[in-house]
């Protein structure tokens, strides 16, 4: 297979090992979607169905991951489930309004929203706002814990591609 085909697949995973930071880009699902197009134009000759096996069990661990640990530390610090559906639905109107700053605000916006989602309806449970601050910070720790799971199975997912595809 010519070198075009890698070096643009490779580009686009690039771009998905940034999108494990960066809320605003997508991350492992990229990744895998990059190695999947590659693989069958190759005919998943060089990228073999084993190693493609391994790029999808990272894909789903990795986004799996993101949902789970996220809501993880959200519930080990005690938010309540009314204050993780109002995190997500801030999140999102923040995600939004955060567009219409050039999109380098969608990320930042998304983050501010969920917290502030989250802190609103706890504080407004329990009227102690350390505890409705302990909510946020509980659900913050689980999307570092996350994000950074994900860098790492996105760092395995591009050397499995290498290692398997590269020239």
């Amino acid at each position: 297979m010519p070198e075009l085909p890698f070096w643009i697949a490779l580009a686009a995973m690039v771009i998905g090992l940034a999108g494990t930071v960066l809320p605003a880009l997508p991350g492992v699902g990229l990744i895998w979607i990059a190695a999947l197009i590659y693989a069958i134009a190759d005919g998943f000759t060089t990228l073999t169905p084993l190693g493609f096996g391994i790029l999808t069990a990272c894909a789903v661990i990795g986004l799996v991951a993101d949902f789970v640990l996220t809501q993880a530390g959200s519930r080990v610090a005690g938010a309540s489930w009314q204050a993780l559906a109002a995190g997500v639905a801030l999140g999102a109107v923040g995600f939004m309004l955060g567009l219409f700053v050039g999109g380098i605000g969608a990320a930042p916006a998304g983050i501010v929203g969920t917290l502030l989602g989250i802190f609103l309806v706890e504080y407004r449970h329990r009227q102690d706002w350390l505890e409705a601050l302990k909510a946020g910070g509980g659900w913050l720790a689980g999307c570092v814990v996350s994000r950074a799971m994900q860098m790492i199975l996105a760092l395995v997912m591009i050397a499995v591609f290498v290692w398997q595809a590269g020239f």
